[in-house]
């Protein structure tokens, strides 16, 4: 039986050894997908001595099981579904749109809680590292890693600390150049067993770990 982690930050500080190559790298930056992946990233970001942002992704829930995702939108409105689970289930139209719409505004909320007037990071040309807490489906990641393309970074690098061992090969073969996952347990079940403590990240959490001045500022990024 795979060993758990205690806590994100002992997640964050795994993956960063599994990450050590981009250590100082003036070129890279992190992005984490909250709220889970801030804890995991700013250890990575602070061991690696890089930057830190978020990337903010909603997961579109099946309605009355919202664990389960078939797809999400990302900063930007780019959304992507999991085709399976919209045939599987026979999810109409309508309802899709609902969730988009509900999903789209909180979106929305974070995005104005966690980077009130601060400008997005040019990712052009840079080697981005996206991090969260684990990979289930992979349906949030999808939607971070087809919206960070879109702005023309040099490389894109997935990275979690625990995650399906499908997943990983799925978002590999997807085209991302790196996929890093310190745990890739089977069978996987979900994130959160993988955990000791995994209770929700809050949005002031969020916000106090983006505010520390433990990493590079991203207005210091400099290729």
């Amino acid at each position: 039986m795979d060993e758990k982690f205690k806590n994100r930050e002992e997640g964050g500080k795994a993956l960063a050894n599994a990450l050590a190559s981009y250590k100082d790298r003036r070129d890279t930056i992190v992005l984490a997908l909250p709220r889970g992946g801030v804890p995991v990233a700013f250890e990575v970001a602070k061991a690696l001595n890089l930057p830190i942002d978020v990337f903010v992704v909603r997961k579109l829930g099946v309605p009355g099981r919202s664990e389960l995702a078939f797809g999400a939108v990302a900063s930007g409105g780019f959304t992507v579904f999991n085709e399976d689970i919209v045939r599987a289930l026979a999810l109409s139209n309508s309802t899709i749109e609902d969730v988009i719409k509900t999903e789209s505004a909180e979106l929305e909320r974070r995005l104005r809680t966690y980077r009130s007037d601060r400008p997005p990071p040019e990712l052009a040309g840079r080697t981005v590292i996206i991090v969260d807490d684990g990979l289930a489906t992979g349906a949030t990641m999808r939607a971070a890693v087809e919206a960070v393309r879109r702005q023309g970074p040099s490389e894109i690098v997935v990275a979690a600390p625990v995650a399906s061992r499908a997943t990983c090969k799925e978002l590999e073969n997807d085209g991302v150049d790196h996929c890093i996952c310190v745990r890739t347990p089977e069978p996987f079940y979900g994130v959160g067993i993988w955990y000791t403590e995994f209770t929700q990240t809050t949005d002031e959490e969020v916000c106090r770990l983006l505010e520390k001045p433990s990493t590079p500022k991203v207005s210091e990024f400099r290729a």
